[in-house]
């Protein structure tokens, strides 16, 4: 009888060590989730000044327009992509920044782009730069 309870101590104390490491395991799996995550983040962070001036250029020099599609190709690898902000689109003020304002009426729309804004695997990671016109 005693030797039984010894042995349902020692069951119960291996499940509980099995569940505890299954629980360290998960943890950890986590852990080097986020933190992949993190490193990628700060990588497109330091990309997006890059894409800045690449913008910048293809808008000056007609013959690199070829280089947009492979950036949108690289974007795309990466989770990246453009917020869109166009002339005359409804201004929104949890995609855009507005830099000036004219005008005094209701309705706001964008009169011009300064910086694009990017969305990261699906959220803002920086909003567009824009003039805004409110009629």
């Amino acid at each position: 009888m005693k030797k039984d309870i010894k042995k349902d101590e020692l069951i119960a104390d291996l499940q509980r060590t099995r569940a505890d490491f299954e629980n360290y395991r998960k943890q950890i799996e986590i852990q080097k989730e986020n933190e992949r995550r993190a490193v990628k983040l700060a990588t497109v962070m330091k990309f997006l000044p890059l894409l800045d001036d690449i913008d910048r250029a293809i808008l000056t020099y007609k013959e690199l327009e070829p280089l947009a599609k492979s950036l949108e190709k690289v974007m795309k690898d990466l989770g990246l992509s453009r917020i869109p902000s166009e002339e005359n689109m409804e201004f929104n003020p949890d995609l855009h920044e507005a830099v000036t304002m004219e005008g005094d009426g209701e309705k706001q729309v964008i009169l011009e782009t300064l910086r694009p804004g990017y969305y990261y695997e699906g959220e803002v990671l920086r909003p567009a730069m824009v003039k805004v016109s409110c009629r």
